[in-house]
C-alpha cells in the first residue's frame, strides 16, 4: 500500500495557519462505526491522525441512519462517511437545529447505482439499458419473487433506494433487503462462480468492483427534477424514475466539537481520503483477511507524508 499519492489533502499551506488549542485531551473523542468496510477504513484513518496529535480516541458502533441522534446529544463527537443518496431525514433536521455540522468533504470520489456482474449481460441481451430489465425480469425471478424478478437492495437500515428504482421505473422487480454488506459481497461471489442472474444495489468505491467485474446499469440520470417532479422522466406518475443522484460524501460532527477539542476539529475538518487510499485498504481487509487496525496502522506508517501536515497544520 505504499506510493499511494493524493490520499489525504493537505490542510493548509505551510505556515499560513496558526495552531488550535488541544482542549479536552483527557476526554475521548467518540467516533462513529457503521456498517461497511470503507466507513471503517475513513473512521480508523481519521481516529489514529486524533491520537496521533495526542487525543484519545473510542470507536462507538451506530446505525447510519440512527446516528445522528446521538451526535445531537454528544453521545457520539464525529461521524466521517455520510452519503448523500443514503443520508436519512433526521440528520437534515439535525443540521436546521444546529445540534449537528457539517465538517466538510471526505473526498471521494464516488457513484452508486443498480449493478450487475458482468457476466449477467449474456444472461439479459441489451444490458446495461435499463430498460432491457422490463423484457428479462423472469430470468431474475426466485421463489420469493416470482413472476418478478429479484433485486438485492441494500440493508433495511440503510434505506430503500434500489427498491424506489424498481418503483419509479415500473420495472416487474421486487427489492430484496441484504442483511449486511457482507451479504451483498456473498451474492456478488456466488453468481459471479456460478454465473448466475444477480442484480444488486451496489456503490463505488468498493474493492469488489473490480474482483467481480460488477458493472452498473444505465439509467436516466440522476437530475434533481426526478425527485420532486412526477412529470420529469420515463414514467409520467412517479418520481424516482432515475439513476442515483451524484453522490456527495462528506463529514459532520456534534456542535460542541469546536470548543471543546479545537484542534481536533480543525483535523477532521480538513481530513480526506481519496479513493486510490481506501479501496486497496478495503480490499486488504475484506479479500487478504486483515484486521482494520492493522491494515489502517500500516497504511499510516507508508504514507505519513501524506497525512502529517494535516495534523501539524492544526497543533503546531
Amino acid at each position: 500500500m505504499k506510493n499511494i499519492s493524493l490520499a489525504l489533502a493537505l490542510a493548509t499551506a505551510a505556515g499560513a495557519a496558526q495552531a488550535a488549542d488541544m482542549g479536552a485531551v483527557d476526554e475521548p473523542i467518540k467516533l462513529a462505526i457503521n456498517e461497511w468496510t470503507g466507513q471503517h477504513v475513513t473512521t480508523h484513518v481519521a481516529g489514529e491522525m486524533l491520537k496521533a496529535a495526542g487525543y484519545k480516541v473510542e470507536y462507538v458502533t451506530a446505525g447510519m441512519l440512527n446516528q445522528f441522534q446521538a451526535i445531537a446529544d454528544g453521545d457520539i463527537h464525529a461521524t466521517l462517511e455520510i452519503w448523500s443518496s443514503n443520508v436519512s431525514d433526521e440528520y437534515a433536521k439535525k443540521v436546521s437545529e444546529g445540534t449537528v455540522v457539517e465538517l466538510g468533504d471526505l473526498g471521494l470520489d464516488a457513484k452508486e447505482g443498480i449493478a450487475y456482474p458482468a457476466h449477467v449481460a449474456d444472461l439479459c441481451p441489451g444490458l446495461p439499458a435499463w430498460e432491457a430489465l422490463k423484457e428479462c425480469a423472469q430470468t431474475f425471478a426466485t421463489a420469493e419473487t416470482i413472476p418478478n424478478g429479484r433485486l438485492v437492495d441494500y440493508p433495511a437500515d440503510w434505506g430503500t433506494p434500489g427498491a424506489d428504482r424498481m418503483t419509479g421505473l415500473e420495472l416487474p422487480f421486487k427489492a430484496v433487503p441484504a442483511g449486511s454488506e457482507g451479504a451483498l459481497i456473498t451474492e456478488l461471489r456466488a453468481a459471479t462462480e456460478k454465473k448466475s442472474p444477480l442484480l444488486i444495489t451496489f456503490w463505488q468505491p468498493h474493492w469488489a468492483m473490480s474482483a467481480y467485474d460488477v458493472k452498473f446499469v444505465d439509467l436516466p440520470p440522476g437530475e434533481e427534477a426526478c425527485f420532486t417532479d412526477a412529470s420529469w422522466g420515463p414514467n409520467p406518475n412517479a418520481v424516482n424514475d432515475c439513476d442515483f443522484s451524484p453522490s456527495r460524501i462528506f463529514k459532520a460532527g456534534w456542535n460542541g466539537l469546536a470548543d471543546k477539542w479545537p484542534a481536533a476539529y480543525e483535523i477532521l475538518s480538513n481530513y480526506e481520503l481519496a479513493v486510490e487510499a481506501q479501496q486497496p485498504m478495503m480490499g486488504a481487509i475484506d479479500v487478504d483477511g486483515g484486521s482494520v487496525e492493522e491494515v489502517v496502522a500500516a497504511w499510516m506508517s507508508d504514507n505519513e507524508a501524506a497525512w502529517r501536515p494535516v495534523v501539524d497544520a492544526a497543533t503546531k
